[in-house]
């Protein structure tokens, strides 16, 4: 039996809550905190994550209170999936907003969840809570999109 490509057949607006949510690769990138220059309003990210990242699973330990818990955590929609500008270039949601295919390590085309870890596309065993961390500044670095641009086309 060949498994409904649902994403390839419908519109984001057009699946339900389940697919919608299986979209998530748990990369982790997206909770990741990030820095913006006031005068130029460029975003630099940092390898702290939220306190609710499980930095294992790079899944949400709150998830159903995830926007009540963090004030600025921000729930994704069909309308805004392609205007989050700081979201990875990998996410699937803002990939099949902007028309393109998801990657072959994404869980639903792999057809298993750790094949985002394994393409070293996740926070897995790169990132820190933030519980544990003084400074931000201190943890600005630039191997997020380095290393994703290497990897994201690459089978290892």
């Amino acid at each position: 039996m060949q498994k409904k490509l649902f994403w390839k057949e419908k519109k984001l607006e057009e699946m339900t809550k389940a697919e919608w949510e299986s979209l998530c690769d748990r990369c982790g990138q997206c909770c990741l905190n990030k820095l913006e220059n006031i005068d130029t309003k460029e975003i630099a990210l940092t390898n702290v994550s939220c306190r609710y990242l499980d930095l294992e699973s790079c899944s949400c330990t709150d998830y159903k209170n995830r926007t009540d818990n963090v004030s600025d955590c921000i729930e994704l929609t069909p309308e805004n999936a392609c205007e989050l500008s700081w979201m990875p270039e990998s996410c699937a949601y803002r990939l099949l907003a902007n028309g393109k295919p998801l990657y072959w390590w994404h869980p639903l085309v792999s057809g298993n969840k750790n094949t985002v870890h394994e393409a070293g596309v996740s926070v897995k065993n790169k990132a820190i809570n933030e519980d544990k961390v003084e400074d931000l500044e201190d943890h600005v670095v630039d191997w997020i999109n380095t290393n994703l641009r290497k990897k994201i086309n690459q089978k290892t």
